[in-house]
């Protein structure tokens, strides 16, 4: 395959970052999170690792920074998981990878899923942005909530759209969490681990990068790239940080990704899983410095609330999930179309029993009738 080659606690850390920014998302959430559970009694560690963590105002339900009453953390939980796509520092993001990691009661295991980013809903209205509401994709809810007259967006009122739109679509009354994170952290973390050890399922060609990590030129007609790509070959592999960031974005059938964007999610969830084992191995947990690398590159990568309670508390009471405890699930979808005119996704039928199923804590028989919303981890 092809060689290898300070974030603020602001919205503002987004500006800058590119459109490829969206696989970020729940790679460096679900590690830091699911991590926190190693540093019990390093209260040194604890202490450098909470404080490197962005904090804001995500659901609008206290100012940013505030300090609210804690509760215990107790399953069922729910948290929404959220990239953006910034483009420019006055461009409203848009929310580019949606998924949402559900902890049943018993808090000894996971289950991951995503929203396609095309999905067609209704975004209710929204006063702090006076948005008066639209049937549209949902990943312009966050571009829609974070419009600030007179000023710059703002990405976590944005978040607060998004999850309000989320939690129509899925009825999930309340997210117990939500975070967002960033690119540039997200190839750090995979680089301070050594790299990532993953199965990769079938020989994907890179759209974005030649094989020593440099951008591929764009055509001069302006009809995509040109010039040697980046392979990455079906079986186990070794990635590294840019590898494993270009390898996750890649969806087009002629590089290799016959499903398209479903492929790319479950590509996604796939990295989830074994950047999280990495995080759990030996070589990272017995090294302290490499510990300490690997969680300072998360925390500050992250802009997290908990809803009182802080990143390391969610760490603590996750402490029994390990990667061979979290289910990647596929919710099945198709186009919606005017005409011939593609307008976004649909969810297919069944998905609305998915849902019902993790409302009434059944996600395990659930999927024992419907193996099909199980994604291969390989």
């Amino acid at each position: 395959m092809g060689q290898a080659g300070k974030s603020g606690r602001k919205a503002s850390i987004w500006r800058g970052v590119p459109r490829w920014a969206r696989v970020c998302t729940v790679f460096g959430t679900v590690l830091t999170m699911l991590s926190g559970a190693v540093l019990v009694g390093t209260e040194v560690l604890m202490a450098r690792y909470e404080g490197a963590v962005g904090k804001a105002d995500l659901f609008g339900d206290q100012a940013a920074g505030a300090q609210a009453k804690k509760t215990d953390i107790k399953g069922p939980l729910n948290i929404l998981l959220v990239g953006i796509d910034p483009r420019t520092p006055t461009a409203a993001p848009l929310a580019d990878s949606i998924m949402v990691l559900h902890v049943p009661s018993s808090m000894d295991r996971a289950y991951l899923f995503s929203l396609p980013r095309d999905l067609y809903v209704q975004i209710p209205p929204f006063k702090k942005a006076d948005f008066a509401g639209e049937t549209t994709k949902i990943n312009a809810a966050m571009s829609f909530g974070s419009r600030v007259p007179g000023g710059n967006p703002d990405a976590a009122r944005g978040f607060e759209l998004l999850a309000t739109t989320v939690q129509n679509v899925t009825g999930i009354k309340r997210f117990d969490a939500g975070a967002i994170i960033n690119f540039t952290g997200f190839q750090k973390i995979v680089d301070a681990m050594g790299g990532v050890d993953m199965y990769i399922e079938r020989e994907v060609k890179s759209e974005h990068k030649q094989p020593d990590g440099k951008p591929r030129p764009g055509n001069t007609r302006g009809e995509g790239y040109v010039g040697p790509q980046a392979v990455y070959e079906k079986g186990n592999q070794h990635l590294s940080g840019w590898q494993a960031l270009d390898y996750v974005r890649q969806r087009y059938p002629k590089n290799g990704v016959p499903d398209a964007d479903y492929g790319r999610q479950r590509h996604q969830q796939q990295f989830v899983k074994a950047m999280v084992g990495q995080a759990f191995s030996a070589d990272v947990v017995s090294n302290p410095i490499k510990l300490d690398k690997v969680l300072r590159a998360a925390g500050q990568s992250l802009i997290f609330n908990g809803r009182g309670n802080s990143v390391v508390d969610y760490g603590i009471a996750l402490k029994n999930i390990r990667p061979n405890t979290i289910q990647m699930i596929k919710l099945p979808g198709g186009g919606v179309f005017d005409g011939k005119k593609y307008k976004g996704e649909q969810f297919k039928p069944g998905v609305s029993d998915f849902f019902t199923a993790l409302h009434n804590e059944q996600l395990d028989p659930f999927l024992l009738e419907h193996p099909e919303f199980q994604n291969k981890t390989k």
